[in-house]
């Protein structure tokens, strides 16, 4: 029967109703525990469907560092109701009547979506279903995906930022599979095999693992029959999902890298050890980055840019489901030192740390924030985009508290987090260094 706190909220059998919040659904499929996130919004023409499975590359082990996104990128070839020979491909037939698809792989997540006519949706369902479980993972197509992986890594080579995000990492974790790129390293990607791409593909892509989330213009009560239909003919896995239980080591002391590349960039980049997304410091930290580098009258543009020893400086506060980095990357202008830079940034962080910030820089940051989440909740794709970073970190419902969250911070939040995070015992700074300059 329907819920008696959600009256309006859609029933169908085999879906069990968890809960609704700020218009969203959640169900579990009774058959084998996929979780169902529904968001119908008659206003909007068409409708979004994502399929995230919590596997990233967290989950890889040295020897198949990349394999999750080499699987994302095979999981296109096929599977046993849609393929070449009948017809059906993903691109045959949902690219070619007007529909967005695509997929990504992060750290802690890995997704595949459709933006389409609502039409369209119960195909969308369908083809999702069935490369759930029944995709072709062929050596054939593993040959012909590994160049293009590996061009895609070759292209963060030749990027200085990247380079030097790499390294920086890689220095940072030395346990953690944080410790290695999502793209992975050249010769995992070279030499994986099919065999260890299938093995990745029949630990994590089951319905216990992922979510089905449907956004936009939509028939509530349909699509929910149409979900329930499709993905309740796999069951649960077979055996108990591989657990990542890997804790990084407490760090004793400030790591440095440095890289060296052809080229007239040079930057320098400062990692803090920080908390998972789920931790109650985050807001405050989120806040502390754009009072560092969000827009011309941010601490590090001032301190950098306006006084010409820099030409860029971007902080980042990083949301993953285990403990992650705040890191602050800066582009050196023509001819100044790396270490003059690296000391009026650490300048600028003693000053919030033994100072605060003020009123002003709070509310700034919290309108900067507030424009964020809109513009990243507007139109299916991003509603779609957000929830999934949320379900990746372990708890969707952050989608809707984490706003409030931040409204609550303080100007002493801000100092506390600033004061308990920007140590030197828990840094890695990282120099890249542009040879020809």
């Amino acid at each position: 029967m329907r819920s008696k706190n959600a009256p309006s909220v859609p029933f169908v059998a085999g879906a069990i109703f968890v809960r609704s919040l700020e218009g969203i659904h959640e169900y579990l499929l009774d058959a084998n525990g996929l979780q169902i996130l529904l968001a119908p919004d008659p206003t909007t023409p068409v409708a979004g469907i994502m399929v995230t499975y919590r596997v990233g590359s967290r989950n890889e082990a040295v020897g198949y560092t990349g394999a999750t996104h080499l699987l994302e990128h095979l999981m296109f070839k096929g599977s046993e109701n849609f393929n070449k020979e009948k017809g059906g491909t993903v691109w045959d037939l949902l690219e070619t009547k007007g529909a967005l698809v695509n997929a990504t792989t992060w750290t802690d997540r890995t997704n595949y979506f459709e933006v389409l006519s609502q039409e369209h949706l119960p195909t969308a369902i369908a083809l999702e279903a069935d490369r759930m479980r029944n995709a072709f993972i062929k050596e054939e197509d593993r040959r012909s995906e590994m160049p293009v992986v590996r061009n895609e890594f070759e292209r963060g080579e030749n990027l200085p930022m990247e380079a030097l995000d790499k390294q920086l990492w890689a220095l940072a974790y030395e346990a953690h599979p944080y410790h290695h790129s999502t793209i992975g390293w050249r010769s995992d990607i070279e030499k994986v095999s099919i065999e260890r791409l299938k093995q990745f593909y029949d630990d994590f892509y089951h319905p216990d693992n992922a979510t089905v989330s449907v956004v936009g213009g939509f028939d509530a009560e349909a699509t929910l029959a149409a979900i329930v239909k499709e993905f309740g003919a796999h069951g649960k896995a077979p055996i108990a999902h591989p657990v990542m239980h890997t804790e990084e080591p407490k760090q004793e002391g400030e790591r440095r890298a440095l890289v060296k590349r052809a080229g007239h960039t040079n930057m320098i980049a400062l990692a803090h050890k920080i908390p998972a997304a789920t931790h109650a410091d985050l807001p405050a930290l989120l806040i502390l980055a754009l009072i560092l580098s969000d827009g011309k009258t941010s601490r590090l543009y001032r301190a950098l840019v306006d006084s010409a020893i820099a030409t860029d400086a971007t902080t980042m506060c990083y949301q993953f489901r285990d403990p992650s980095l705040l890191i602050s990357y800066i582009t050196l202008a023509p001819r100044m030192k790396h270490d003059t830079v690296e000391k009026r940034v650490k300048k600028e962080y003693a000053s919030i740390i033994e100072k605060g910030v003020t009123a002003p820089e709070l509310a700034r940051a919290k309108r900067s924030l507030r424009a964020y989440i809109a513009a990243r909740r507007d139109g299916p794709y991003a509603l779609l985009a957000s929830l999934n970073e949320e379900i990746a970190v372990g708890d969707w419902t952050r989608f809707v508290t984490l706003p409030q969250a931040l409204a609550r911070v303080t100007a002493k939040d801000v100092q506390k987090a600033a004061k308990k995070y920007l140590v030197d015992d828990q840094s890695t700074i990282g120099y890249f260094i542009g040879t020809d300059s």
